[in-house]
């Protein structure tokens, strides 16, 4: 599958992508520095517009701090991960809460729920809780969209985010144990209806065990694409 609309959409290992836009930069989810799989030469930025937070589990926000002072992006979370990024000195935001939508550097981005846990983890080891984990559908200026899930299970409402925002592409995660395996993907797939899937989440870590030839076999016969990309490869 190629775009050819301007979009390069990148993924950096696990579940977080760079996309670059009318020559801006969009992040979503800011596992680099301590990301196994994340090439060396993708941890660090020129320029950094967006940035779009799931939730607080280390593999999904190990940088946003050190990010946030260094770009000032304009962040775009659940609100109590707001409250904590402004306490460590960040300054732009864009906060909000499921079911809602925001407009930010030409982007509609809508928050989705998700089946998961949420909570930060300080460099001593306290945990604080960090409101719940979501999913965003972003929509790009040239119509394009994108359904990034975050961590959760299949859920029926899927269904809805696919009738509703009729996403081109969906990033769905299948390493099982923590969030769907190939099995629930396939599921999810049907509901949402989307055409094109690039599967995340899975191969960083021993206990990931989804893979996505499971999820290819689980969707034999399907009307679905399922892109296999390798970290730091793009999609354009």
């Amino acid at each position: 599958m190629t775009l050819n609309n301007g979009i390069r959409i990148t993924w950096l290992g696990h579940s977080t992508f760079r996309i670059d836009y009318d020559g801006q930069v969009l992040l979503i989810d800011p596992f680099l520095t301590p990301n196994p799989e994340c090439p060396e030469e993708d941890k660090t930025f020129d320029r950094l517009d967006t940035l779009l937070i799931t939730h607080g589990h280390q593999d999904h926000f190990a940088d946003a701090v050190s990010l946030c002072l260094a770009h000032q992006p304009t962040v775009v979370c659940i609100y109590e991960i707001y409250q904590y990024l402004e306490a460590k000195g960040a300054q732009n935001f864009s906060p909000m809460n499921k079911g809602g939508a925001v407009e930010v550097n030409g982007l509609r981005v809508t928050m989705t729920h998700a089946f998961h846990s949420s909570t930060i983890t300080e460099e001593d080891g306290t945990m604080i809780p960090a409101g719940e984990a979501a999913g965003f559908v972003v929509e790009f200026p040239n119509g394009y969209s994108i359904y990034h899930a975050g961590d959760t299970g299949v859920f029926g409402d899927m269904r809805l985010i696919g009738e509703m925002y009729r996403p081109d592409l969906a990033l769905l995660p299948i390493g099982d144990r923590f969030t769907m395996g190939p099995r629930e993907a396939a599921r999810a797939i049907e509901l949402i209806g989307v055409e094109a899937v690039i599967p995340i989440h899975h191969g960083t870590f021993d206990m990931l065990t989804g893979t996505p030839e499971q999820l290819a076999s689980a969707t034999a016969g399907m009307d679905v694409e399922i892109i296999t990309l390798e970290p730091g490869e793009c999609l354009a």
